[in-house]
């Protein structure tokens, strides 16, 4: 069935065709880009092939995860969750009070908007998604086996959302430009529910932190934990940087900011940012990689519903009898709920119109909330020039923009390095070229050459 058929299908509904006329929406640009020019003579030796992300600038996003800015409740997530007038659902990452800007949180946030629209629905409502991303797809997996008729509307050309795995014949396994990295397993620990069905996940045990002098011990979190232990006590919510300066720490000490930019590649924000009362998830020393292709994974999630691709939804109208949806070619049509899944920097920039505006609790849990910046840049050698057989890389000292990397040579066999970079640092990396992107990761690089090529 085309996406036009199933409009002119779907009737007008309770609240009727909306009779206006828009200008339609930019069509979907893929996030990977990959045609190099030929690079200047660097220290580092120039790589085979080269995929980066540009989440911040990517109109679809906006970024890359929501993080809690000072000041703000940790339930604000809640808040946003919560359904209004039972049509309207919100589902995503943001929404999700225990583990925010996490896989995990995306996928739970999904199961609790279904849930919740199961216990109000009735057999045979039909049942709009928007997103086709891990929550939206959650959404409609989870929904599968009720009597509903249940519709995805995607406003890209592909699903995954913020996941997003780049398959490439040049690649010996897929490239993974969005959410792939997860915690490591605690010991005894068991892979959660939420997890039990992702792509197969590589374990990443093994890190190195270099200086310019050489490697040093691991960076530990006890001075991230000593901050927010002091910040509880105090009166008022202030950033994690001013906890730190409480506590007598230096957040530019070349350690301490080493641990700051790691902390930056997962909660995608800086530390004069982020809450100290409900700061992010402490960076885990050990990391879970997914190497799995995501996209088929969401794909097959999605069999049991109707998918429409290339199809950005501009405003939701609800009312008691129902809900109506216009999409960026004008185009209009009714479903009796609504599940929300959209990323949170979509809807602080308002891409989306509410008819009637969403309670004051719904925006200002919106406006409340930051979103943040993570991007990641693919390198691919034909031979490894380096010689650390370390699967975490972080740098220490330095002016560095990517501090930390992934090393896929031990885990997978293949002589691939991923940088990834977090806050403001990633915001500024997703606005450069092609070529001087490319020439930032590989300056960052330097420090892992063998020492006979630094002399």
């Amino acid at each position: 069935m085309s996406r036009r058929e199933l409009l002119i299908g779907a009737g007008a509904g309770a609240l009727g065709v909306l009779l206006v006329s828009c200008t339609p929406e930019p069509a979907p640009t893929p996030t990977p880009t990959r045609s190099l020019t030929p690079l200047p003579v660097t220290e580092v030796p120039a790589p085979s092939g080269s995929i980066r992300s540009t989440w911040a600038t990517d109109p679809y996003s906006h970024g890359a995860v929501s993080f809690t800015r000072i000041g703000v409740q940790s339930s604000t997530r809640a808040t946003l969750a919560e359904p209004i007038a039972d049509r309207v659902f919100f589902a995503g990452e943001a929404t999700d009070a225990d583990n925010p800007a996490t896989i995990r949180g995306a996928i739970h946030s999904g199961e609790s908007a279904a849930m919740r629209l199961r216990a109000t629905a009735t057999s045979g409502e039909r049942i709009a998604v928007i997103g086709a991303g891990l929550a939206g797809a959650t959404v409609a997996e989870s929904l599968a086996d009720a009597d509903l008729s249940v519709t995805v509307f995607e406003a890209r050309d592909r699903v995954g959302g913020r996941t997003l795995s780049q398959i490439d014949d040049d690649w010996a396994l897929p490239v993974q430009l969005g959410g792939w990295l997860l915690p490591a397993l605690a010991e005894g620990e068991d892979i959660s529910r939420d997890e039990l069905d992702l792509p197969q996940a590589t374990d990443l045990a093994s890190a190195v932190w270099r200086t310019p002098d050489g490697d040093i011990e691991p960076v530990t979190n006890a001075p991230l934990d000593a901050a927010i232990t002091v910040a509880e006590a105090l009166p008022t919510d202030v950033s994690l940087a001013e906890a730190l300066t409480l506590t007598g720490a230096d957040p530019e000490d070349p350690d301490l900011a080493a641990l700051l930019a790691y902390l930056a590649t997962t909660s995608g924000a800086d530390a004069d940012t982020v809450s100290s009362w409900f700061p992010p998830s402490m960076p885990s020393a050990a990391r879970r990689a997914i190497t799995g292709d995501f996209d088929a994974h969401i794909t097959e999630m999605l069999a049991n519903a109707q998918l429409t691709l290339s199809s950005p939804v501009t405003r939701i109208a609800y009312d008691d009898s129902g809900v109506s949806l216009r999409l960026g070619t004008g185009e209009s049509t009714s479903f009796d709920r609504v599940v929300v899944t959209v990323p949170l920097g979509v809807l602080q920039t308002e891409r989306i119109e509410f008819s009637p505006p969403l309670p004051f609790s719904h925006r200002g849990a919106i406006n409340a909330l930051g979103m943040g910046h993570i991007e990641s840049i693919w390198l691919r050698y034909d031979e490894p020039f380096w010689e650390t057989g370390a699967a975490i890389w972080h740098t220490v000292g330095g002016d560095q923009t990517v501090r930390t990397w992934i090393n896929l040579l031990p885990v997978t066999g293949e002589a691939i390095l991923v940088g990834v970079v977090g806050g403001a640092a990633a915001a500024d990396f997703a606005e450069l070229e092609e070529q001087e992107a490319l020439l930032e990761a590989l300056r960052s690089l330097v420090p892992f050459l063998p020492v006979q090529q630094t002399d």
